[in-house]
C-alpha cells in the first residue's frame, strides 16, 4: 500500500463534522446508452461548490498558531481561492488570495465575501507565483498552493476514498475504473492513491481538456510538459502544468490520462443540467465528457467525480443554448 494513503486516512478524521459527505448519483438512461454502471460523485455539493474545500481545511488547520497569526496567501482561478478563504474565515486567519482578471465572477464574488482580500493581474503579463511572492515580500505569509502541497492532495484523497466506503456501506461491486479530472494533479493524486490503497485493480484514469494537455503529455513522456494559459472553457484546469509532487504521484498510481474536446465538456454540463437536473461547471464535467464522447470505453462498474458546480450564469445560458 502506498505510503502517503496515512495522510488521507488522517485527513478524513479531521474532515469530519467539517466537509459534507457529498451524494453519490447513477442516471439509468445513461447507463443503458453507455452498457455500464456509472455512478457520480458529487462535490459540487461539497462546501464552497467544489472538492478544493477537503484540501484547503487539511492544510491551513495543520499550521502553526504562528504561521496562522501572520496569515496565509494563495492563488487560484477560483474553487481554491474560495475554499481557503471560508476556511480562513472559519479559523479566524488572513488571508490574501492572487486571482486572474479572467478567472470566474461568480468565483471572486465569493472569495471577498469569504473576507479574503483579493489581488487581481494580467495571466497574459505576469505569473500568479510571481504576483504572490511581490505581495509576501517579507515571505511571513504560509503559501497554501492549489495542488503541489502534501495536505492539500491528502485532503483531496478523502473525496474518492469517501465514494469508494459509500458504495461499500450500500452493498455495490467495487468500481472496475475511476475518472477524475486533472488540472495541476492534486484532485487526481489523491484520488488515484486512495483507490489503488482500497481497490488495487481499479483503473484510474485521469481527463484534461484538448486545449490544456500539458498533464497528459507529461504522463505519456515521462517529462514534465507546460502550457501556460490555456484557452478552454474549463478554467478549473488552467493550470500551466502540474508540479513536482504531483507530477511524480500520477505518474506512479494512474493508469491512464486522455483528453477530451471544448464541444464534448459542454455537452458533458448540459446532460448533467438537463437530465440529471445537476449544475456542474465544465472543469467538472470532464469525467463524462470522456464517457459520451467515447475517449474512455467504460467497463462495469465506473465512478466519475464531479469536482465542482461553480459557474458563471451568463456561461451556463450560452452552453445550454447552443
Amino acid at each position: 500500500m502506498n505510503a502517503f494513503f496515512k495522510h488521507i486516512l488522517s485527513a478524513k478524521e479531521l474532515l469530519k463534522e467539517q466537509a459534507h459527505i457529498t451524494p453519490v448519483m447513477q442516471c439509468k438512461s445513461l447507463n443503458d446508452l453507455l452498457g455500464a454502471n456509472i455512478y457520480f460523485k458529487c462535490e459540487n455539493f461539497q462546501r464552497v461548490g467544489a472538492f478544493k474545500f477537503r484540501g484547503a481545511y487539511n492544510a491551513i488547520s495543520r499550521l502553526t498558531d504562528e504561521q496562522k497569526a501572520n496569515g496565509i496567501i494563495a492563488y487560484s482561478s477560483g474553487n481554491h481561492a474560495q475554499a481557503v478563504a471560508l476556511v480562513c474565515k472559519m479559523l479566524g486567519v488572513k488571508v490574501t488570495i492572487v486571482m486572474p482578471k479572467n478567472s470566474p465572477q461568480i468565483k471572486r464574488q465569493a472569495t471577498q465575501g469569504y473576507g479574503a482580500n483579493v489581488v487581481l493581474f494580467d495571466p497574459q503579463e505576469i505569473s500568479r507565483e510571481e504576483v504572490a511572492a511581490k505581495v509576501n515580500g517579507d515571505g511571513k505569509l504560509s503559501l497554501i498552493k492549489p495542488f503541489d502541497n502534501e495536505m492539500v492532495i491528502a485532503g483531496q484523497g478523502t473525496a474518492a476514498l469517501e465514494f469508494i466506503e459509500q458504495m461499500e456501506a450500500d452493498g455495490y461491486q467495487p468500481f472496475d475504473m475511476m475518472l477524475a479530472p486533472c488540472g495541476g494533479g492534486g484532485l487526481l493524486s489523491g484520488t488515484a492513491v486512495a483507490t489503488k490503497a482500497k481497490l488495487a485493480n481499479c483503473r484510474v484514469i485521469g481527463i484534461e481538456p484538448e486545449q490544456a494537455d500539458d498533464a497528459t503529455r507529461s504522463f505519456n513522456t515521462g517529462v514534465l510538459h507546460a502550457n501556460p494559459n490555456p484557452d478552454t472553457i474549463a478554467d478549473g484546469t488552467r493550470t500551466a502544468s502540474m508540479g513536482d509532487i504531483t507530477f511524480p504521484m500520477v505518474l506512479e498510481n494512474v493508469d491512464e490520462m486522455q483528453t477530451v474536446t471544448e464541444e464534448a465538456i459542454k455537452e458533458a454540463v448540459r446532460f448533467l443540467f438537463y437530465r440529471m437536473k445537476l449544475v456542474v461547471e465544465p472543469s467538472g464535467a470532464l469525467g463524462l465528457a470522456a464517457l459520451l464522447s467515447g475517449a474512455v470505453k467504460p467497463k462495469g462498474n465506473v465512478g466519475v467525480i464531479i469536482t465542482g458546480g461553480n459557474i458563471d450564469g451568463s456561461v451556463m445560458s450560452s452552453i445550454l443554448n447552443e
